[in-house]
């Protein structure tokens, strides 16, 4: 909490008109607050107003627009699962972090976390800290973490309220209320509540025009509660509730409807922790409980045959680690951490019985800044896992600054993902499997000044013993290599005081050795499924007044391949081809005063037909227009 609250009063003193980036302070780099220009890791940082300039979007929406990511699913109907790709990595490869700790969800098959179940006006500022992190942050994040940060520290004010109303076509209907305070100081609480609800359109792509599919709609409730006292000088405690509910109804599969068939997914979220000063050293320590329950059910209506499947997970997670300013430059980070997961299904088809596995790891990081420019960190974790054993990961990362505008950075590190509990148990699991393990390089220059940030990042990374499913035997096995190479160029120019540009630019070429999903013999793809090889972002933001701000934007994904699925005697057929296209989007906010703020958003403004996953819709024109009420 304090290495947040330091974030908010040094971001607090730079001017909004500037973009330099060098001096930023970020937290997911290091685990405690550090500058950009102090860290070769490569980091994108999305900004409170950045946020509040995104009100019609959602989280997987802001995410997708951001260089080397792709959010598969984010341009989709609401409620459409969100697979994260960074760097070309599958699902399950990027670590997602709430407020610095490691969330995923043991019920689903990859370990993934579904990124439905957060909002976006329930997160004031997103860090994504790309190539593998795993020596701080342990298992799944081999192509990097994405680090959500919800708590509000820049607060000065003993009760403070906020509400948000958004309405818009295809019966999208948002709604948030907040409350929060610091009162005496001492005591920083935040409660919040969202709901949403979006009538939707078909999941499924009626390809003959007269199927007369149903829309499928999208339901959600979040409550989110913290709270932070500063017991004295030296200790800071918190605590933290979260509670998430939607309901989205799903369709059977590629251009094939479904009624009444819904996904309903609850997820609780708690946690204790503390930080403690002493001189020279700051020490961290965190617990949280989380449960997740998800139910799919399809009646047996309008000829459809019964299905019925609940999963359950469970994940406990404890850290404690120290920050230690040894001197002449020398900070060393040491810190442990155990994890349990544990999950169960039930379903008409058969039970998978309640089973669990643990992980304890250390880990040690010794950073080095010096007045000269040089800054380097080198480390590594072990990690015990109680089915496969152990592993060890590293990190080294040097970086240059050869001026107060110029940047240089290298970085060698290993990642790796442990099998989850549906690929160890279920009856298409196997108990022997080993960790997926990568290593990755990345290499880049980056030159900032009040007016221009542009970074230009090489990388690529080796996956191997990748986990794969053997569609001959019907069981996971360790086979799969993935080679990445890619680059990423980002541009921020400050055109006038009134006028910014933004714009991104990412290359993949991926390589893929698995087992043919044609003909079941092994090969290699030269392609990665539903990654496209460039995306380009851009947005154009113009401050026509004090109090009014407008902003249009474009999105351009190239083809990309997907399972072709089977034909009517379910044989395999190859992969599907999808088009390149581009989408243009547009955002509009006035001031009517300090207190109230009126903003327009719109998508895919000339409605173009695109598709992102085969034989499924992606977003139409869509608009949304509301309110924001600060008191």
């Amino acid at each position: 909490m304090a290495a947040l609250a330091a974030v908010n009063s040094l971001s607090a003193q730079k001017d909004s008109t500037k973009i330099k980036s060098l001096d930023e302070i970020v937290v997911t780099a290091t685990k405690t607050p550090i500058r950009q220009s102090q860290t070769g890791k490569v980091i994108i940082v999305i900004s409170h107003e950045e946020i509040n300039k995104s009100v019609g979007k959602t989280l997987g929406q802001i995410l997708n627009e951001q260089a080397g990511v792709s959010i598969n699913g984010a341009l989709n109907n609401a409620g459409a699962n969100q697979s994260i790709y960074i760097r070309g990595a599958a699902s399950g490869r990027t670590l997602v972090l709430i407020d610095g700790i490691p969330v995923y969800d043991p019920s689903i098959g990859d370990n993934s976390f579904d990124i439905n179940l957060i909002p976006l006006d329930n997160i004031e500022r997103i860090e994504i800290c790309k190539g593998a992190q795993s020596t701080l942050y342990g298992s799944d994040a081999i192509a990097g973490v994405i680090n959500i940060i919800t708590t509000k520290t820049d607060i000065k004010k003993p009760l403070n309220a906020k509400a948000t109303f958004t309405g818009g076509n295809y019966g999208t209907l948002r709604g948030t209320a907040q409350l929060y305070g610091n009162l005496a100081d001492q005591l920083i609480y935040n409660v919040r509540y969202s709901k949403s609800k979006i009538n939707g359109f078909s999941t499924a792509y009626d390809s003959s025009g007269k199927g007369n599919f149903d829309k499928d709609g999208f339901d959600n409730d979040v409550f989110a509660s913290s709270l932070s006292w500063k017991a004295n000088r030296s200790l800071t405690l918190k605590g933290f509730f979260n509670y998430s509910h939607y309901t989205t109804d799903l369709d059977t599969g590629p251009f094939t409807d479904a009624k009444s068939y819904t996904n309903n997914s609850k997820k609780i979220m708690a946690g204790l922790g503390l930080q403690y000063k002493l001189k020279g050293t700051n020490i961290s320590a965190n617990y949280q409980y989380s449960d997740y329950d998800r139910h799919l059910l399809r009646d047996s209506v309008f000829g459809q045959s019964y299905y019925t499947d609940q999963y359950f997970g469970r994940t406990q997670y404890i850290e404690l680690f120290a920050s230690s300013h040894l001197g002449h430059g020398f900070t060393w980070l040491n810190g442990t951490d155990y994890r349990f997961a544990a999950m169960n299904e039930h379903s008409n088809y058969g039970n998978f019985n309640d089973t669990s596995m643990k992980q304890v790891s250390v880990y040690s990081s010794l950073f080095f800044t010096s007045n000269s420019g040089f800054n380097a960190e080198l480390g590594g974790r072990f990690n015990n896992h109680s089915r496969y054993g152990n592993n060890f990961t590293y990190t080294f990362n040097p970086s240059f600054l050869l001026n107060d505008q110029w940047k240089i950075y290298a970085s060698i590190s290993s990642g790796f993902k442990a099998p989850t509990l549906y690929q160890l148990f279920s009856s298409y699991g196997d108990k022997n499997l080993k960790p997926e393990v990568s290593i990755n390089y990345e290499a880049g220059l980056q030159y900032s000044t009040n007016a221009f940030n542009s970074r230009f990042t090489g990388f690529y990374r080796k996956i191997k013993d990748g986990i794969d499913f053997d569609n001959i035997n019907y069981v996971y096995y360790n086979f799969a290599q993935q080679n990445v190479w890619g680059i990423e160029f980002e541009n921020k120019w400050q055109i006038t005081k009134q006028l910014q540009l933004t714009a991104n630019y990412t290359w993949l070429q991926i390589h893929e050795q698995t087992q043919s999903r044609l003909t079941y013999s092994d090969t290699v793809y030269h392609y990665g499924l539903k990654r496209p090889a460039h995306t380009i972002n851009a947005n154009l933001g113009f401050q026509a007044s004090p109090k009014w701000f407008i902003s249009a934007g474009a999105h351009y994904e190239s083809k990309r391949y997907d399972v072709g699925g089977y034909d009517i005697n379910y044989n395999p057929l190859p992969d599907a081809t999808l088009n390149s296209f581009v989408i243009f989007n547009a955002y509009s906010e006035y001031l009517v005063s300090k207190q109230f703020k009126l903003f327009v958003d719109a998508k895919n403004i000339t409605n173009k037909k695109f598709f992102t996953i085969y034989g499924y819709n992606s977003i139409p024109f869509m608009i949304s227009g509301g309110i924001v009420v600060h008191l």
